[in-house]
């Protein structure tokens, strides 16, 4: 009898171990990358955040095709190094159905060639310094012609030609200002000066002084990550009153809300999505956000980019009627779009890339945010144009330069 009874035990623990596994297997596994601590944890922790508001958004409306996402998300501590050996071991051993991540483009490029090697798909989810072509990656963030170009030609326009760059030393930073310089030769401008700061700087009295010596009509800003912030109290105190121009700073690292006015007075952003768009449908987004998050400093765009490509993905695996990284891909370069937050997005099917309106964003004396332009549905075109990227009918691994 007690041997029946232990059988029975062990069937039944049996029973209850498969049925585990099963439904472990039966989730859709979404390995994420977003650094909660090191240099840029102020700018991509809330991505963690927006990724666990779709996911739970998602699954409370019945996941997809029947079941339901699971996000598996390690933090990468803003270590390259990290970022290489997490993805592999999210692909690897936790075998994930698709991989967001990372803030900086390095980051990105770190982990770009591992996703190549084990065709894994991938989403990056910042604006970033444009020409990734990649057969395996999609970027929901916007890029140089998007948003690069529209606030340099506003800023000509409204200030004058002569402007001077100030960049972070890196892939981002070096490749954005040479983009500056194709615009500002496009539309009559002239880059006077500019400058590359490695990443851990924190003291720009010297470039300060530089900047105030050429005199510009207006500067263009690509630093980024928290170090960099404190140029703009700096700037501030040593009277420096010339107008920025960016596409990443107020949008991504909410300085106008961290410091105190005027310090970002005069700051002119090119971007599609501040938490502070005043549509019903983005207001509806921030009320559900930080209803789930109450404590989230800042909505920037990088997490509302986070917060679309899950939701891509999600209707890219519906339409495809599975996971299966090749038919995803398909589904994903049929033409989707989406109503997100910042407004009706496409995906474009030859770069990968989102089609989408961009704004001119203006900085005031007390640090409120002003909306003088609309660019509508602009599109990533660069590559396809530039370089007849058309990754529906040749895959490409690389990124192509100015």
């Amino acid at each position: 009898m007690k041997k029946r009874v232990s059988l029975i035990v062990i069937t039944v623990v049996l029973l209850m171990a498969m049925s585990v596994g099963v439904l472990a297997k039966d989730t859709i596994k979404i390995g994420l990358l977003e650094s909660r601590s090191g240099t840029f944890a102020l700018h991509a922790g809330p991505k963690y955040l927006a990724a666990q508001l779709a996911v739970k958004e998602i699954n409370d409306a019945g996941g997809v095709l029947g079941r339901k996402l699971e996000l598996i998300a390690p933090d990468p501590q803003s270590d390259n190094r990290r970022f290489q050996e997490l993805a592999r071991r999210l692909i690897l051993r936790d075998e994930v159905d698709v991989l967001f991540g990372g803030f900086s483009s390095a980051a990105r490029e770190a982990i770009r060639p591992i996703i190549d090697e084990y065709e894994m798909l991938y989403f990056y989810n910042n604006q970033y310094e444009g020409g990734v072509a990649d057969k395996y990656t999609f970027c929901t963030g916007p890029v140089p012609e998007q948003q690069i170009e529209p606030v340099i030609q506003y800023c000509i326009e409204k200030f004058g030609p002569r402007m001077y760059i100030l960049a972070a030393d890196y892939n981002f930073g070096q490749l954005s200002a040479k983009w500056t310089h194709v615009f500002a030769e496009k539309h009559g401008g002239e880059v006077i000066g500019e400058e590359f700061i490695p990443l851990e700087v924190t003291q720009f009295a010297s470039s300060i002084e530089r900047i105030q010596e050429a005199n510009p009509d207006f500067l263009v800003m690509y630093i980024t990550g928290d170090p960099h912030a404190s140029f703009y109290p700096q700037a501030l105190a040593a009277g420096l009153n010339i107008p920025f121009a960016t596409s990443i700073n107020v949008a991504q690292g909410y300085e106008h809300k961290r410091f105190d006015a005027p310090a970002l007075a005069g700051m002119h952003i090119g971007v599609h999505y501040v938490e502070e768009l005043p549509t019903p449908a983005n207001q509806d987004f921030v009320k559900r956000f930080r209803e789930m998050f109450p404590d989230v400093p800042y909505i920037g765009e990088q997490t509302q980019n986070t917060y679309v490509g899950i939701y891509l993905y999600a209707k890219a695996v519906e339409l495809a009627g599975t996971t299966d990284i090749p038919k995803v891909i398909e589904a994903l370069e049929s033409g989707i779009s989406f109503d997100a937050p910042e407004g009706r997005v496409y995906l474009d099917p030859k770069t990968h890339h989102l089609v989408r309106d961009i704004r001119i964003v203006v900085v005031d004396e007390n640090h409120e945010l002003h909306f003088p332009k609309t660019y509508e549905q602009v599109w990533p075109d660069w590559l396809s144009r530039e370089k007849g990227v058309d990754l529906t009918k040749k895959p490409e691994f690389v990124q192509y330069e100015p």
